[in-house]
């Protein structure tokens, strides 16, 4: 068989064996995403927690966990250009290792009192989650169009197993360094570093061939021309696509919620007498929402259209918000606020995703996908950063209601594009 030009070290699949490509691609997309999810969500879960001890300041609470998106955030284009120039799998093992480091860089810095090195350690601790993200477009290089929102749905679906047991694992994990001088908090982001290495070397030895140069391979018309795949190109095609510049939006602000709501839930539960374990709970309901209905939104979305589910999506998040932050002592009801918090990012992330790689040409789609993991996480960085200050001057609940605020810019942009779409069909 003809060897493609960006794929030298793979043979071009036939119609035939294009099917059990696909599932071998998702298996191993799905079990990187298990481990990575037992990794990212302990630095959501005692991020927080960990800045107030280090720092002295409930002020700062925010600051680690917002360090930790923006590492996500300026890791994303790098890691596009990568991507698009050796695949899929350099970017994604050059990610888990990075987090590795990260998580070791916490440590260090909990252990001798740092909080500069706290945040520089969060920061890259944030390449574990750039790698969760970027294996969601991987997942669609190689399937039809109409079943692309299933296919980013099923390896989102996967993180549901790690990441409920993350923050679980946190608990019992921190008290193996009891009597040492790793903090309590710090101790599981020695988990964290040994999962994202086991996790680096599964994409390594079996992600192979990779999904981002077969699909290139298998594109009859694609451009070959370097400059098509490009970050200029990737704007371009965003600025010439009016369903794209949704789909950013979609992302961005369902990101920013979630983020800026999720990283002060941890500070205002133990305000109100909960303990760890019972934090750990919360959040891996939180997470559960995320990632565990994701399949069924990715059915919506192909069958009823992403629209329809960036709506569902704008919904499930206002609601989350007035739950959350009318809860007060209630740990119940703040629980069930952050899994109807989950459910409404895997909404507008499943849509938007899917919406995304649907309004772009195949050339400049890992650099318009990079595009977007910067611009989300850029977003809700600034988002995670205003929300400690806001929970310190306002409290919580003023928290959630900026929080619903931030929908209404999207939504108002929905709806035009709904509108618009029925005009159309009916001229």
């Amino acid at each position: 068989m003809t060897r493609p030009v960006d794929a030298p070290d793979t043979d071009i699949p036939t119609p035939e064996t294009l099917p059990a490509l696909r599932r071998r691609t998702t298996a191993v997309l799905i079990a990187s995403q298990i481990l990575g999810g037992l990794g990212v969500p302990i630095g959501i879960a005692l991020a927080p927690v960990l800045a107030t001890e280090v720092s002295g300041s409930e002020a700062f609470s925010g600051l680690a966990p917002t360090a930790s998106v923006a590492g996500t955030a300026l890791l994303s284009l790098p890691l596009a250009a990568l991507m698009t120039a050796r695949g899929r799998r350099p970017g994604l093992v050059l990610a888990y290792v990075i987090g590795a480091v990260g998580a070791g860089l916490v440590v260090l810095a909990s252990v001798i009192g740092s909080f500069p090195l706290l945040l520089a350690g969060m920061a890259a601790f944030g390449a574990g989650s750039s790698a969760n993200l970027q294996a969601r477009f991987a997942a669609a290089d190689l399937v039809e169009p109409d079943r692309r929102g299933r296919a980013i749905s099923h390896v989102i679906w996967a993180t549901t197993i790690g990441s409920v047991l993350g923050p679980n694992i946190a608990a019992p994990t921190s008290r193996l360094f009891e009597g040492t001088s790793v903090p309590e908090q710090a101790g599981p982001f020695l988990f964290a570093a040994g999962i994202f290495t086991v996790a680096a070397l599964v994409v390594a030895v079996l992600l192979r061939p990779d999904p981002l140069l077969t699909a290139r391979a298998l594109a009859p018309r694609e451009d070959k021309n370097p400059r098509s795949r490009s970050l200029r190109a990737g704007v371009a095609a965003v600025k010439a696509s009016p369903m794209a510049r949704l789909a950013l939006v979609t992302v961005a602000a369902s990101h920013t919620v979630m983020v800026s709501i999720m990283v002060m839930t941890p500070v205002d539960l133990g305000h109100h007498g909960a303990n760890l374990e019972l934090v750990g709970l919360v959040i891996s309901g939180h997470i559960a929402g995320m990632y565990a209905f994701s399949p069924v939104l990715g059915w919506l979305a192909d069958r009823f259209g992403r629209l329809s589910v960036i709506g569902l999506a704008v919904g499930l998040l206002g609601c989350a918000a007035l739950l959350a932050g009318t809860a007060g002592p209630s740990h119940a009801q703040t629980a069930a606020g952050l899994f109807v918090l989950g459910l409404g990012w895997s909404a507008g992330l499943v849509a938007g995703s899917a919406l995304l790689t649907d309004s772009v040409p195949q050339p400049a789609r890992a650099a318009v996908q990079g595009l977007s993991d910067l611009t989300m996480n850029t977003a809700a960085g600034v988002g995670g950063a205003l929300a400690g200050l806001i929970v310190a001057k306002a409290g919580y609940g003023w928290l959630n209601l900026v929080g619903g605020l931030v929908l209404l810019p999207l939504a108002a942009l929905a709806l035009r594009r709904a509108v618009l779409r029925k005009v159309v069909r009916k001229g």
